[in-house]
């Protein structure tokens, strides 16, 4: 089966625009590095349409019944699975990784617009009991208004639906400015919303200057709520604009995750779940391990257990029969991996497999195992963001922790051990959002998604993500 790329456009009050002034991006094929379609990229004026379609939308939306509001979401779930195969391959072709990761990527994205869709639902306010009895006291959940959403290009559907999803249950409006590098799964994923009979302007996605786009929707009047997934000093940019206008904001930025391999762990449990989540999407997932931290007894059984399986993994074209590693979803990556492999060895480190570009076409590099890393080596200061794991031993579990909470980061983290005090331990001390022990990375919809310290706040999963797009308002009755 082949998919053609097609050229994207914008969606405004649902309808598939060019640009105003005409202008276009090239989208390019990590795999080859050559042109495969283009993406228009919207002006101001685009902007000013987009936010009245979006207000128009709200007002709207927000009168819409939180059942009938689930029945559509459901419907453009619906049409997420039926479509799943042709969104896979046209994000594969865009970003990069391998077409089961990219149709797994689309299928729990339909799951999570399904949960958000029950979860407004169960958006209660509540009756509090008066001080007089002539009076009624409610408290009302209300949406906060239309939303714009900054979303990255290492998973093109799941950073959308994460912030979609409870932005539409809420009853939001919901503009989002996608990746240019990866623009067609987007259109693709907002494409079954507006054939699921969503009303016009209730969702909208814009391409263009990101600069020019954040520092335009976020301080307008329109946009009462800011979501945005991506670098942590951008972040940090965004959400001082945001707070000057007083905007609602969740931050998801970005991660250094630690592994800690306690001495009585499952070597091979532990190899299989990390070197899995360590080599998803080639490295380039903001949960991704990338700090492992092994107690000395069994350092050297896991660095060759995790080279083995590093080594083991084909690499190619994502939409390649056997591919388990695709190539860099751009060039920038290419260099960013060369600088921090030729640190890491600078200062000590040795490479125990990859550590190179792979060919002359595309932009594939080997995946990675690097051991005995000192911690002034850039790879366990910065996040990596591509297939390079890190390996240090540690002595007592306490060092182990200690370092795990060094950095300002505090996204993800995962532990591998039989003992319930050591999990109950790492459980109240790591700190960070998320924790996974003895297990890869699972996020789903109802559990929450989110970092602590410079990994951002606010969640993206579970009924804590519904909290951000709604407003709480106190009223009283006085009977007369």
């Amino acid at each position: 089966m082949t998919t053609s790329y097609p050229d994207t456009r914008l969606l405004i009050d649902n309808q598939w625009v060019d640009a105003a002034s005409g202008k276009t991006l090239d989208v390019l094929n990590p795999a080859t590095g050559a042109p495969i379609g283009t993406v228009a990229h919207a002006g101001i004026p685009d902007l000013d349409r987009a936010l009245a379609a979006a207000q128009k939308g709200f007002e709207t939306w927000r009168n819409v019944p939180a059942h009938e509001r689930a029945a559509v979401m459901r419907r453009a779930a619906g049409l997420v699975r039926e479509r799943a195969d042709t969104i896979a391959r046209l994000l594969t072709q865009e970003q990069g990784k391998p077409l089961a990761e990219a149709r797994g990527e689309v299928l729990a994205g339909a799951d999570i617009i399904e949960w958000f869709a029950d979860e407004g639902r169960r958006t209660y306010g509540r009756i509090v009991p008066s001080r007089n009895l002539a009076a009624q006291q409610l408290v009302l959940k209300e949406p906060v208004g239309p939303v714009a959403a900054f979303t990255p290009w290492n998973f093109p559907i799941n950073q959308i639906v994460r912030k979609l999803g409870a932005a539409l249950a809420s009853g939001c409006s919901f503009l989002v400015k996608a990746p240019e590098e990866t623009p067609a799964s987007p259109a693709a994923l907002l494409a079954t919303f507006v054939d699921a009979g969503i009303p016009a302007g209730v969702v909208g996605l814009v391409f263009g200057n990101p600069a020019e786009i954040s520092g335009y929707l976020i301080p307008h009047p329109v946009i009462r709520k800011v979501t945005f997934t991506g670098s942590t000093p951008i972040g940090k940019e965004l959400a001082a604009l945001a707070g000057r206008h007083m905007k609602r904001v969740t931050m998801e930025l970005g991660g250094h995750a630690p592994v800690i391999v306690a001495e009585d762990a499952d070597v091979a449990l532990a190899v299989k779940a990390a070197g899995g989540a360590k080599f998803r999407n080639a490295g380039q997932v903001c949960i991704s391990p990338t700090r492992f931290l092994v107690h000395r007894s069994l350092k050297d059984e896991f660095a060759q257990a995790l080279v083995k399986h590093a080594a083991g993994l084909k690499q190619g074209d994502g939409l390649a029969e056997g591919t388990m590693i695709g190539p860099l979803a751009n060039a920038r990556r290419l260099s960013a991996m060369t600088k921090v492999i030729d640190d890491a060895r600078a200062k000590g480190a040795t490479v125990a497999t990859g550590g190179e570009r792979v060919g002359s076409a595309g932009n594939f590099f080997a995946p990675t195992v690097l051991t005995d890393v000192p911690l002034e080596a850039d790879v366990f200061n910065n996040e990596p963001f591509g297939p390079v794991a890190a390996i240090r031993a540690f002595d007592a579990l306490d060092e182990a922790i200690a370092e795990a909470n060094r950095l300002p980061f505090g996204l993800a983290g995962y532990a591998f051990t039989r003992s319930i005090k050591t999990a109950h331990q790492l459980s109240h001390r790591l700190e960070v959002g998320m924790l996974w022990i003895n297990q890869p990375a699972a996020p789903v919809a109802e559990m929450p998604f989110g970092g602590v310290k410079d990994s951002g706040y606010g969640s993206e999963g579970g009924p804590e993500a519904m909290e951000a797009y709604l407003v709480t308002k106190s009223v009283s009755i006085m009977a007369v």
